[in-house]
């Protein structure tokens, strides 16, 4: 009797929804957010989690590393570190990020990006993918693949305490430019009232096919390829602990512009 009790409960448990024997199903429309770009705008550059733990939030991204360590990539499930030289290193688990944006990217939207003369530029894309969007009101995760007869990507080196605010780690950043280049372009669109939270608009990074090179994308042309859009309507952050310089800001002014200038 014991055992047939026993075995009732299990099947009890495996049926019921969104439950497994490893735990709760991850929310695949989620973009989880750490830290706030403002944050970094402040040269707030410590550490928050582990890339191991930001993985469990989501298989698509970018952001940063501890420091300023250089550009993220997460691209099916693969943590990239594009460094100041311009190239691409592995992440062990245990690296922690001051500021990243992850989601599980499902495709709910494709668009084929094939120009009149082979060449669509980055204003033309994102007008492309801006008439594809329901609603400028939610979040998108944005995936480019595809051969680019232009590619340019800036990093930035690993910074050292007392931090400099971003703005000025940007004006001496290394930038690298690619002619005839395959990769994936990995980033969001975020709605403009997330200003100081996130970047509004387009926040776009790079990655050359085979892993090679990348970046945070300043500006582009591409031959063929395809835009692969997630809509992604929810949101969550996780914000620096109370013994992070975090606690002791003042986020009330407005860094829209140096934001613009250390994009740009």
């Amino acid at each position: 009797m014991k055992v047939k009790i026993l075995l009732l409960l299990l099947a009890l448990v495996l049926v019921i929804p969104g439950i497994t024997a490893c735990g709760p199903e991850p929310d695949r429309e989620v973009l989880t957010q750490i830290s706030t770009i403002d944050a970094i705008l402040n040269g707030v550059y410590d550490g928050v989690i582990s890339i191991g733990e930001l993985t469990q939030y989501g298989d698509f991204g970018i952001g940063t590393f501890e420091a300023l360590d250089g550009e993220m990539v997460v691209l099916d499930g693969e943590v990239y570190q594009i460094k100041a030289d311009g190239g691409v290193y592995s992440v062990d688990s245990k690296t922690m990020t001051p500021f990243a944006s992850v989601t599980f990217f499902d495709t709910d939207s494709q668009i084929p990006l094939y120009g009149e003369n082979g060449n669509i530029t980055y204003s033309q894309c994102q007008e492309l993918i801006n008439q594809a969007l329901p609603t400028e009101n939610i979040f998108y995760a944005i995936k480019i693949t595809g051969v680019f007869s232009y590619m340019k990507v800036r990093s930035v080196p690993a910074q050292q305490k007392p931090y400099p605010p971003l703005v000025e780690v940007t004006k001496n950043q290394p930038v690298f430019e690619y002619t005839e280049i395959a990769g994936t372009i990995v980033g969001f669109y975020c709605p403009s009232y997330v200003d100081g939270v996130n970047v509004p608009g387009y926040h776009l990074h790079f990655l050359s096919a085979g892993e090679m090179f990348g970046g945070h994308v300043l500006d582009f042309i591409v031959k063929t390829g395809d835009v692969f859009i997630d809509f992604t309507s929810a949101f969550t952050m996780i914000l620096p602990g109370p013994n992070s310089d975090f606690y002791k800001l003042d986020l009330t002014p407005d860094l829209s512009g140096e934001l613009e200038e250390a994009e740009e």
